[in-house]
C-alpha cells in the first residue's frame, strides 16, 4: 500500500503540465533519434544532457527518460520498413519484420511493434513500482565493503555474461579506469595522469567523454559506411491497430517468455541488445512453425520489441536503488544524476521522494504517450529518412559540438570530445564493447572511493570482504563471474580433447 500511495503522489508530480509537456518534447526527440541512424537513446540522452542543466532534475530526469522509450520505439521504425536496425537492439526486428513489410503488412509489423514495445516496458514499470524500493530498502544495511562487492559484482558480471571476447571487455573496462583515474585525488590530492595540463585537473568529464564516444564515434562510422536509404512506406489505420491487436493476443505466451527475458538482461548487465536476440531465439524454438521465422512471422517482431523495451526499462532498476547501472543509457543518466547533485542509491528513496516517484510515474505516462505518438506519426518518420545522410551528418556533429562546449564553456571540451569520437569509431571497428568502458568511466571514482574507505575501516585488511554473509556472498559471487569464460573454455577443450578418443 505504501508503493501505491507513493506512485500516486509521483503522478500528481509527473502530470503536471509543464511535465506533461516535456514528456511529448522527449518522446518526440526519442522516436527521431531512434530512426536516424548513427545515433541512439544513450547517444540522444548524451548530447541532449547539457541542454538540462538549468532546468528541474525531475523535469529534466522525465524528458531524458522519455527520449530512451522514444528511442525503443523509433528503432523499429527503420528496421521494418528499410530493413535498417535504427538502433543495434532493433536488428533482430529486421528478420522479420522487414519481410512483413515487403509482403504490404508494414502497417501490421508496425502496429505489432509498437504494441509489443509498450507491453514489455509496462511489465518493466511495474517491477520497478514494487521491487525498487524493498531493494532500497535492503540496501540501506549495506556499508563501504557491500557497496564495493555490488561494484565488483557488476564490473566482473560484463566480463562474465557478456557475448562479446573477456579479453575485449577486460581491456575496455580497464581503459574506462585509467581515464576515471585521471585528475586530483580526493583523499590525498596527489595528481594522477595530469602530466602538466591544468584542464585536467579535475579529470575527464563523464559527459564530454559519452558525446565524442557514442555520438561523434557513431556518426563517423556511418559516413564511413556511407548509408543509402530505400524503403517501403506504411499508413497505420484504426482498423489496422484493432485487428492487429486481436491477432497478437494469441501469442501472449511470447509477451510472457520475452518480458521476463527482457527485466532479467535489464537488472543483470545484459542489456536490451542480448535479451532482443535472446528472446527470438527462444521464441523460434518453442513456435509450433519455426521454418516460418525469417519470412514475415509475427512473432519474430513480438519477441525482441517485448524484451528490447523491457530490458531497457528494468536497467533503471539498480541504478535508481543501488547506483550501479545496467545499460550505457542508465550509465549516461546516472553520469545525469551525479551533474544535478543527486546521488543514486537507497537514501536516494528518502531524501528525493518526488523525483522518485514522479520518474517512476512518468514511466507509465511516457510509455503511453509513446504509444499514442508513433501510432499516429509514422508516415512522417519514414519521411525523413528521403533526407540525404550527407545533410543529416554535419548536422548532428554542430549538435555534439555546441553540447560539449556548454558543458564548461570551453574549446578545450570540444577537442577533446573529437578525441574521444576517434576512441569510439575504434572501438567499433575493432569490435571493443563500449558499454565496459563508460560503465568504468562512471563508477571508476565511486569504486574507488568504496575500496578505500573499507580498507580504512579495515586497518588496510581485505578480510573485510568477507566479514559477515552479505558481503561475503557478493564478492564470492562477482569471483565466480570473473573467472566463468576461462570455466567455459576449459569444458570445452575437455570435450573437444573426450570427442576423438570416444572415436
Amino acid at each position: 500500500m505504501d508503493e501505491l500511495s507513493n506512485l500516486a503522489h509521483g503522478f500528481a508530480v509527473a502530470a503536471t503540465l509543464p511535465n506533461l509537456m516535456f514528456m511529448l518534447i522527449g518522446i518526440t526527440l526519442g522516436v527521431l533519434i531512434g530512426v536516424l541512424p548513427g545515433l541512439g537513446g544513450a547517444n540522444g540522452i548524451a548530447i541532449l544532457l547539457p541542454l538540462t542543466f538549468s532546468m528541474n532534475p525531475t523535469s529534466a530526469i522525465i524528458m531524458l527518460s522519455c527520449i530512451y522509450w522514444g528511442a525503443l520505439f523509433g528503432g523499429a521504425i527503420t528496421s521494418i520498413l528499410f530493413n535498417i536496425p535504427g538502433e543495434p537492439w532493433s536488428v533482430a526486428t529486421t528478420f522479420d519484420g522487414y519481410p512483413m513489410a515487403q509482403q504490404g503488412k508494414a502497417a501490421q509489423a508496425l502496429t505489432a511493434a509498437f504494441t509489443s514495445s509498450f507491453v514489455g516496458a509496462l511489465f518493466a514499470v511495474v517491477l520497478i513500482t514494487f521491487l525498487a524500493p524493498l531493494l532500497a530498502r535492503f540496501a540501506l544495511k549495506f556499508g563501504p565493503a557491500e557497496f564495493f562487492a555490488v561494484q565488483l559484482l557488476t564490473f566482473c558480471s560484463f566480463v562474465g555474461m557478456s557475448k562479446e571476447p573477456a579479453a575485449k571487455t577486460l581491456a575496455a573496462m580497464m581503459l574506462g579506469f585509467a581515464l576515471a583515474a585521471v585528475g586530483m585525488d580526493s583523499v590525498t590530492g596527489t595528481l594522477r595522469m595530469t602530466y602538466g595540463s591544468p584542464e585536467l585537473l579535475k579529470g575527464f568529464d563523464f559527459l564530454i567523454a559519452v558525446i565524442g564516444l557514442f555520438g561523434i564515434g557513431e556518426i563517423l562510422l556511418t559516413m564511413e559506411e556511407g548509408l543509402a536509404f530505400k524503403g517501403k512506406s506504411a499508413r497505420i489505420s484504426f482498423g489496422v491497430v484493432l485487428q492487429t491487436w486481436k491477432d497478437i493476443a494469441k501469442h501472449w505466451k511470447t509477451f510472457l517468455r520475452s518480458t521476463a527475458i527482457g527485466c532479467w538482461m535489464g537488472i543483470t548487465p545484459g542489456g536490451a541488445t542480448p535479451a532482443s536476440f535472446m528472446s527470438y531465439g527462444m521464441a523460434r524454438r518453442m513456435s509450433a512453425n519455426p521454418q516460418n521465422f525469417g519470412k514475415g512471422d509475427i512473432q519474430g517482431v513480438i519477441a525482441p520489441e517485448t524484451a528490447a523495451h523491457a530490458a531497457g526499462t528494468s536497467a533503471l532498476l539498480p541504478m535508481l536503488t543501488l547506483g550501479i547501472p545496467g545499460s550505457p543509457t542508465a550509465a549516461v543518466l546516472l553520469g545525469g544524476l551525479l551533474i544535478w547533485g543527486l546521488q543514486p542509491g537507497p537514501m536516494l528513496f528518502i531524501e528525493q521522494k518526488d523525483f522518485v516517484w514522479g520518474l517512476i510515474a512518468s514511466m507509465y505516462l511516457g510509455n503511453i504517450v509513446g504509444l499514442i505518438v508513433v501510432l499516429t506519426t509514422v508516415p512522417w518518420w519514414a519521411a525523413i529518412l528521403r533526407i540525404p545522410f550527407a545533410v543529416i551528418a554535419p548536422v548532428i556533429i554542430v549538435i555534439c559540438a555546441i553540447g560539449a562546449y556548454t558543458v564548461h564553456s570551453s574549446l578545450f571540451d570540444v577537442a577533446t570530445m573529437l578525441v574521444f569520437g576517434v576512441l569510439g569509431y575504434l572501438f567499433k571497428k575493432l569490435r571493443y564493447p563500449m558499454a565496459p568502458l563508460v560503465l568504468a568511466l562512471v563508477l571508476g571514482d565511486m569504486a574507488e572511493a568504496s575500496f578505500r574507505q573499507s580498507m580504512l575501516l579495515s586497518q588496510g585488511s581485505l578480510s573485510i570482504f568477507w566479514s559477515n554473509p552479505l558481503v561475503g556472498s557478493i564478492f564470492a559471487l562477482a569471483i565466480v563471474l570473473l573467472v566463468w569464460p576461462l570455466v567455459g573454455r576449459v569444458r570445452a577443450g575437455l570435450s573437444g580433447k573426450s570427442r576423438p578418443g570416444e572415436g
